[in-house]
């Protein structure tokens, strides 16, 4: 019998619970933005160069997410994957869900509030990966420990970089992936939207955030 059944429950249960909190997460931040309103030291062309860092960000988000997915999907509960960006950092799907908010807080044209956006990201992710982790441990064992020992938890490795010659691709989990990556370029209407509504002087109230 397992010594930490509450662990071992279900890993789909504490992905659901992560993505629930993160929607929570996210509204809150998104009624934070709409209450204040940036002023940025550098003018117009400062935040637009800061949306469109922001925008490269996103696009390397979903583009980073589902390079993972191509590693990871459908074999979490399986095996131990330590074969390209897993060889790096063990998360790195999280990684670039980091960079994603960033991005997306960066829409703003506020380098502030797109760090608020990462660190918000971080916090969300900390409790899901203290979760797997431990059920990772009592599955795995020794295996698991060696992987933890040589590989960070968050911040990439390079010189760690080993690869496979071959994958065994499973498109649903793919699709799955980047279908939620996607979700990201929606930030870019809803912060055009807010900006709009703060520029006419309906939301927002001005601080200095650049």
């Amino acid at each position: 019998m397992s010594a930490h059944p509450p662990v071992a429950l279900s890993l789909d249960i504490v992905q659901r619970r992560r993505k629930w909190f993160a929607g929570l997460v996210l509204v809150a931040l998104l009624g934070l933005t709409a209450s204040v309103r940036s002023v940025t030291a550098f003018g117009g062309d400062w935040h637009d160069d800061v949306e469109a860092l922001g925008l490269a960000l996103i696009v390397v988000a979903i583009v980073g997410r589902g390079w993972c997915s191509l590693y990871i999907g459908g074999r979490k509960k399986a095996e131990i994957v330590d074969r390209g960006p897993y060889s790096i950092t063990r998360n790195p799907l999280y990684v670039f869900s980091f960079i994603g908010a960033f991005g997306i807080g960066a829409q703003t044209g506020s380098l502030v509030i797109g760090a608020v956006f990462a660190f918000a990201a971080v916090l969300v992710f900390l409790r899901t990966v203290g979760r797997e982790e431990a059920w990772l441990a009592e599955h795995f064992g020794a295996p698991y420990a060696a992987y933890c020992a040589r590989t960070p938890r968050f911040w990439p490795n390079p010189a760690r970089w080993r690869d496979t010659e071959e994958l065994t691709i499973r498109p649903a989990f793919f699709l799955r992936t980047l279908r939620d990556g996607l979700t990201f370029l929606a930030a870019i209407p809803v912060m055009e939207g807010i900006e709009h509504l703060q520029s006419a002087g309906l939301i927002g109230l001005p601080i200095g955030l650049f």
